[in-house]
């Protein structure tokens, strides 16, 4: 029986195992997928040494940047962004090599793109990690200019107390890539002047669980256009399938 599974810490909040493990039985697909809850990205090779029959792997929070040193190749797209989320495991000759792909920018732009306007030229990214490097590739091949806010002062990003109601005016897209409002914490936002948005206004939440987090009932209580992120979830669970099992070279 082939295995798949997800890497992270923590696991909790996975969407991946559900979706899978049932794709797996209605289609008939000899397979399963596991989580892997590991408190450090070191104990990759002793999974892969314990589940030979692993065929792929999706990473999440935080590992997207730390695995790829354990990679043998990565494709040009994930190379450019920073990020990796989806590990294809070959074996050759007794040696396991892994090849790293992105599927979040694949996700992210194919459910957002739909709902951009023409006023929709500037984008505030809320977060600076993996995810969110991801969501500025995206961004950036859609055409809007991206700014990054950070809790912490860091080169390319501005300061949640640098958002002003001018700058949420200006950079009327906004991708929540923290996982701040994430359940059990529905009670929290990230903390920007949500009165200053209107109907121009587009939030975009990565979180999925609660599926209107604080973030998103804010703006929307203002006339902003909202979106959470199940449906880059569904296409990103397709891309990984397609990397796993296609014919993609790196």
């Amino acid at each position: 029986m082939d295995k798949y599974g997800l890497i992270g810490y923590p696991l909790g909040h996975s969407f991946s195992i559900g979706y899978f493990n049932e794709k797996f039985q209605n289609e008939g697909i000899d397979a399963v997928y596991e989580n892997y809850e590991i408190p450090d990205i070191s104990t990759l090779p002793e999974i892969l040494d314990s589940n030979p029959e692993l065929k792929g792997l999706n990473v999440t929070i935080p590992y997207k940047e730390q695995v790829i040193k354990y990679l043998d190749a990565i494709s040009p797209e994930a190379n450019a962004i920073g990020a990796v989320n989806v590990i294809r495991v070959t074996h050759k000759d007794r040696k396991t090599i892994l090849k790293g792909f992105n599927s979040d920018v694949i996700g992210f732009t194919k459910s957002i793109e739909p709902m951009l306007e023409p006023c929709h030229k500037k984008a505030l990214i809320l977060g600076t990690g993996g995810a969110s490097k991801a969501i500025n590739f995206g961004l950036k091949s859609l055409g809007l200019e991206t700014l990054f806010v950070s809790r912490s002062k860091k080169e390319g990003a501005i300061r949640y107390e640098d958002v002003t109601p001018q700058v949420v005016k200006e950079y009327n897209v906004i991708v929540n890539c923290t996982p701040i409002g994430m359940y059990p914490h529905t009670d929290e936002c990230p903390n920007i002047p949500y009165h200053a948005m209107d109907m121009h206004t587009l939030l975009y939440d990565l979180i999925y669980n609660p599926d209107e987090t604080l973030f998103l009932k804010r703006g929307k209580a203002h006339g902003a256009t909202i979106a959470n992120g199940l449906e880059m979830l569904l296409l990103q669970a397709f891309s990984s399938w397609e990397f796993w099992n296609g014919k993609e070279q790196l």
